[in-house]
């Protein structure tokens, strides 16, 4: 089973009327306001998955700063997985800074089949990742609920891209440290935390923590797998494109041609997910 853990989409009406969506959001205009950046709809995904081989895809909302737009592309996200229940699993956006309002949404798309929360975006939302205080309510929301949390991840060297941000190792470690019940997968191999897993507390404080190797090309050479592996484990790496940023068969390729044992690129390219989802 080939499982993407990483991919995007939008209804229509946000593809269509892309400019008013850029106008009123700084997430979405730091990913999109390039009119070349594509934008894909759940039909097109299904498309790319059939011409890839691919299973399943999990489909993710972005991080809109208001409340009212997580739940507009959340609609379209449960309404796909459930149009599509044997190839799509979804996780939902949430605004935090409205907390109640996010637990209400957590509750409600939980109810319509999704699997976590994601893509986090706590750099471009202001939202005090490290104030434990704060972010409990929304991760015992998330662990009442038995959803996974998605964040973000980007390095604090290297070039620059659009969307990078500032959610960083140390960001993310902070939030880990002080939630370690919470299962979280950190995309983009977590702006290279996995190498901080060489200190051993570290390492115990990862347990809960998987990476994701979305838009991998873009950020690493590919020997990135192997050494994650060797660091925190072969099955805490999970494949993601980030689709339609790159083409899921691209990333399909480069894991498939690492030097690494048949098993292991098995777990890499669904078996890890197919357990981290529950799926049968």
């Amino acid at each position: 089973m080939i499982i993407d853990f990483h991919t995007h989409i939008f209804p229509p009406q946000v593809i269509e009327n892309r400019r008013r969506y850029v106008d009123c959001d700084p997430c979405f205009a730091a990913l999109y306001e390039n009119p070349k950046a594509k934008m894909i709809t759940a039909e097109e995904l299904i498309e790319s998955m059939d011409a890839s081989r691919i299973d399943i895809s999990v489909v993710h909302n972005i991080g809109w700063t208001t409340h009212e737009l997580c739940v507009e592309i959340n609609d379209y996200i449960l309404e796909s997985i459930n149009k599509y229940p044997d190839r799509l699993d979804g996780f939902c956006g949430v605004q935090p800074l409205s907390m109640g309002a996010s637990i209400k949404e957590i509750e409600r798309c939980a109810a319509g089949g999704a699997k976590g929360v994601g893509e986090l975006r706590p750099d471009i939302r202001m939202l005090p990742l490290d104030d434990k205080d704060f972010m409990q309510p929304f991760v015992d929301a998330l662990i009442k609920n038995n959803m996974i949390l998605l964040t973000h991840s980007s390095e604090p060297v290297g070039h620059q891209y659009p969307g990078k941000g500032t959610v960083t190792p140390q960001m993310l470690y902070s939030f880990i440290y002080n939630h370690p019940e919470l299962t979280v997968v950190c995309a983009h191999w977590g702006g290279g935390l996995p190498f901080y897993a060489l200190m051993p507390e570290v390492e115990k404080v990862l347990e809960n923590v998987y990476f994701d190797s979305a838009a991998s090309p873009f950020l690493y050479k590919p020997l990135i797998y192997k050494q994650v592996a060797s660091l925190v484990g072969e099955d805490k790496i999970l494949f993601g494109s980030d689709y339609p940023l790159l083409e899921q068969s691209r990333i399909i390729k480069e894991i498939l041609l690492q030097d690494l044992p048949d098993i292991t690129k098995m777990k890499i390219l669904g078996e890890n997910a197919r357990r981290l989802l529950g799926i049968a």
